[in-house]
């Protein structure tokens, strides 16, 4: 079953003995993979807890990845590189500031080098680069930097415009492209692996509506999106709308990894989780594998009980997760049982 991974986040607690019975709480749901986050706070104060972390997964048989949790702001913890770079904020183009960091940033680009380093150190080979987007509305849009503004108009010959218009949008995915062009060919040059999931809805910077641009940097193995369900507008799906959402998002990112010849990732929502909507992400992540994909990660552990956005019952939310994780197994042996019969001829 090795070609097929099944993940959960996990973040927050950073007690070993504590940990250990996490993971093996994990494993007993089906799992076989972590992402963990590795925050700047991580970094300064807990990087030696985080290899023994990274230790005790590995030695219980779990692959794991590192998530660049809040490094650059949203998503994630508040960066704290604005502590020592409030030049590098980024701004809306109507210079409006905004609480995260400007990708087009050189310092930035050498201080996540610097995490990369700190990574490696402690044992960490694959990285997952969360949800990097550039917020927009019809009337602005990121990142209008003094730094931005420069470059765009070496790109384009003018000045940039306050509302966004075509070269604006061009200029984000390209924002962000160049960033992680730079990044991961540094990572890649030490041997690790590097995946990144991009939001579902269009208008922020690269989404799954232009997932393609992400064949661009170079040394990005693999790419994936997080179709979740649950906003603050829409609250009720019925089971249906939620198996055809979460397919047709399968669908259209794996369309474009297989095309550009990358693998793929794809997020099951488990947080937020309404009471009595546990039964969703079972049929989520159903969607998910019907529509081919074999990268199947939970955001996040115990449905996301130690965060703000902790399911309602994040117990029921839970065993929902590794309901839907032994679904998913036994799909895969009997798909591979099929495959094994056809191949000798048995019927």
């Amino acid at each position: 079953m090795e070609d097929l991974k099944l993940g959960v986040a996990y973040h927050g607690n950073r007690l070993i003995t504590s940990v250990e019975n996490d993971m093996r709480d994990i494993i007993a749901h089906n799992f076989n993979t972590v992402i963990h986050m590795f925050s700047h706070n991580d970094w300064v104060r807990s990087s030696n807890i985080m290899k023994e972390i990274f230790d005790c997964t590995a030695k219980l048989g779990l692959d794991f990845w590192v998530d660049n949790w809040g490094l650059a702001g949203q998503p994630g913890d508040p960066s704290h590189f604005l502590t020592y770079h409030p030049e590098a904020h980024r701004y809306f183009s109507d210079g409006e500031m905004i609480p995260a960091v400007c990708l087009n940033n050189e310092a930035f680009v050498e201080w996540t080098k610097e995490w990369i380093d700190k990574v490696y150190e402690i044992g960490g080979r694959k990285l997952f680069w969360d949800e990097p987007f550039l917020k927009s509305t019809p009337e602005k849009f990121s990142c209008g930097c003094p730094t931005c503004k420069r470059l765009f108009k070496e790109r384009y010959g003018r000045e940039m415009p306050v509302a966004p218009d075509a070269d604006c949008y061009d200029f984000q995915v390209w924002t962000i492209v160049n960033y992680f062009n730079k990044v991961t060919d540094y990572s890649h040059k030490k041997g690790m692996i590097n995946s990144v999931c991009v939001m579902t809805p269009d208008g922020i910077g690269i989404n799954l509506g232009n997932i393609q641009a992400l064949k661009d940097i170079k040394y990005m193995d693999n790419i994936g999106t997080d179709p979740y369900w649950i906003t603050k507008s829409k609250m009720h799906f019925t089971h249906e709308d939620v198996y055809e959402y979460v397919y047709k998002a399968s669908e259209k990112c794996l369309n474009v990894t297989k095309k550009i010849g990358r693998d793929h990732n794809i997020w099951i929502q488990a947080y937020d989780t309404p009471v009595g909507k546990q039964e969703d992400i079972v049929h989520a992540a159903d969607a998910a594998y019907a529509a081919g994909a074999r990268n199947i990660f939970f955001w996040g552990y115990r449905g996301s009980e130690g965060n703000n956005y902790t399911s309602k019952v994040p117990e029921f939310t839970w065993r929902a997760c590794g309901d839907a994780c032994a679904r998913l197994l036994n799909k895969e042996r009997d798909r591979l049982e099929a495959e094994m019969k056809q191949k000798l001829g048995i019927k």
